[in-house]
């Protein structure tokens, strides 16, 4: 047993493979906190920097490989890519696990550390441009709702700091059998899932029945592999889709939500296409949400990177994945997505390319990809306010927060997941929407093209959900909510708390001497 606990490639194996275990679809959570244990065993017996960084690559990547495998089929390249890279920036808060054991003799500190390190990354990786979210430990935990209600105050990266200072204190207690740090260790762990249960316990997902909004969510399962879903064109997609929410809603329907891509191509907000959903609109008095590609114009010396100029009108345009509002009276609006899944929908870092280029060498506009958008739209009516999150926004709690503090009164996402065929992908997706449920105090509805569609409450238990790759179309009731829990109001307080004492404290030991051992 001692020969495996002292075999590095066997250590980071294992520990990549309990990560990856521990996410949905298999659920085995708990699975993170041996992992990490054996992490910061790697971090202990490496002999340097660039070992630690080598022996935990391939953990890292076997890690990446399970969690998010799926994504090689929507792009092999990309996919490999994208592995490939996040498996290297995570050596990088690992290192600093390395520097902080190091620096110092205090065990408390080094593993409130060693956790700050992970979660400053975490959350600094969520906000750049080659930001990629779906492996923040928090996730892994999105079906275990009775012991996460705490999210609502630390948000989901409070997850992550529960999982890795548990697992760095038992860690540093291994080191040294002290007794307060064993009690210490067991009070951590315990302390964050047992204030949730009794808020879950208590947690009061009744409404009353005037705050009820019936949404009607269509689910038309077209082929995201063939061109307006093996269709003849708008027309038809709108044929199909149309006919499914004809059958679908009722006289008291609310909203109908349209998934991502539902228009599958571009239009303009005043094509035929979007007359005809208006004209719906006031038929059936009735509100709709639309995912579609969406064609922008800009006046002449926009300073926006842009796309083209369109032949008919000589004004320089955008393509956005945009979700499209209509109101009961026919007035259409949109919002257009803000985070983008970086390669496959934008360059990244494509506005600070196009500043350095001063000889405009490069048509920077032509190759970015979707256009970028900035400001949290949403649709407001007399009976309630929702956003239209597109896919990839709705693992973004932080952009999610700017709707909700604008009295977003439930939560709706769009999504097409049929990207990525029968995988773990649209399991996990759905499974993330939990947690916003849970940090917001939010009801859920979401629609996916090829499912999971359904709708969940502000505590995270699922109310309803579609089978996966089937057409179908559902009403149900989401409830109005205008509660302001602490992570609304304060945010991700917790992440940068981490970030500082990351930040003040390499430097503070970089530049002294060991601090004397005052443990």
């Amino acid at each position: 047993m001692k020969q495996w606990f002292d075999n590095k490639w066997v250590i980071s194996i294992t520990a990549g493979i309990l990560l990856g275990m521990s996410f949905p679809p298999v659920n085995l959570s708990f699975l993170s906190f041996p992992a990490f244990i054996l992490l910061f065993h790697l971090v202990q017996t490496t002999d340097s920097y660039k070992q630690l960084a080598y022996y935990s690559y391939a953990g890292f990547v076997i890690w990446n490989l399970i969690g998010t495998y799926w994504l090689m089929m929507a792009s092999l390249p990309a996919g490999i890519a994208a592995i490939l890279a996040n498996s290297v920036l995570m050596t990088i808060p690992l290192c600093l696990a390395k520097f902080f054991s190091e620096k110092s003799k205090l065990p408390i500190l080094i593993a409130i550390l060693q956790a700050s390190a992970w979660v400053g990354y975490e959350y600094l990786h969520h906000h750049w441009d080659l930001s990629w979210t779906w492996l923040a430990i928090g996730n892994a935990w999105s079906n275990w709702i009775g012991i996460i209600q705490y999210i609502s105050v630390t948000g989901f990266l409070g997850i992550s700091f529960w999982v890795v200072l548990s697992s760095a204190l038992f860690y540093q207690f291994l080191l040294r059998r002290d007794k307060f740090m064993a009690y210490l260790t067991l009070c951590t762990f315990l302390i964050f899932p047992f204030w949730s249960l009794i808020d879950y316990a208590s947690s009061n997902i009744e409404t009353p029945p005037e705050q009820a909004v019936e949404v009607a969510i269509i689910q038309p399962n077209h082929d995201s592999y063939q061109d307006y879903g093996g269709m003849s064109g708008l027309g038809e997609v709108m044929d199909s889709l149309m006919s499914l929410t004809e059958r679908t809603i009722t006289a008291d329907t609310d909203l109908v939500i349209w998934p991502e891509n539902a228009i599958d191509g571009a239009i303009f907000s005043n094509s035929r296409t979007a007359r005809r959903l208006a004209d719906s609109a006031r038929t059936w008095s009735t509100n709709f949400v639309v995912g579609t590609g969406l064609f922008k114009t800009y006046d002449p010396g926009t300073r926006e990177l842009y796309r083209g100029v369109a032949p008919n009108s000589g004004l320089p345009y955008n393509y956005f994945n945009a979700t499209l509002f209509v109101d009961e009276n026919g007035a259409i609006s949109d919002y257009e997505k803000a985070n983008l899944v970086p390669i496959v929908e934008r360059i990244p870092f494509v506005e600070q390319l196009a500043a350095i280029d001063i000889f405009d060498w490069v048509d920077w506009g032509s190759i970015a990809g979707f256009g970028k958008g900035s400001t949290p739209d949403m649709i407001e009516t007399s009976n309630f306010s929702t956003p239209g999150l597109i896919c990839y926004d709705s693992v973004y709690p932080s952009w999610i927060r700017n709707f909700v503090s604008n009295d977003a009164s439930f939560i709706t996402i769009i999504t097409n997941d049929g990207w990525w065929g029968k995988t773990s992908g649209h399991l996990q997706h759905f499974a993330y929407a939990r947690l916003r449920a849970i940090e917001f105090d939010r009801w859920v509805a979401r629609s996916a093209n090829n499912g999971i569609s359904g709708i969940i409450a502000p505590n995270g238990e699922i109310i309803s959900q579609t089978d996966y790759w089937v057409r179908t179309g559902s009403v149900s009731n989401v409830y109005n909510r205008y509660t302001e829990t602490l992570y609304t109001r304060f945010g991700d307080w917790l992440p940068i708390f981490c970030l500082m004492l990351t930040v003040g404290f390499f430097p503070y030991f970089y530049l002294r001497k060991e601090d004397t051992d005052l443990s």
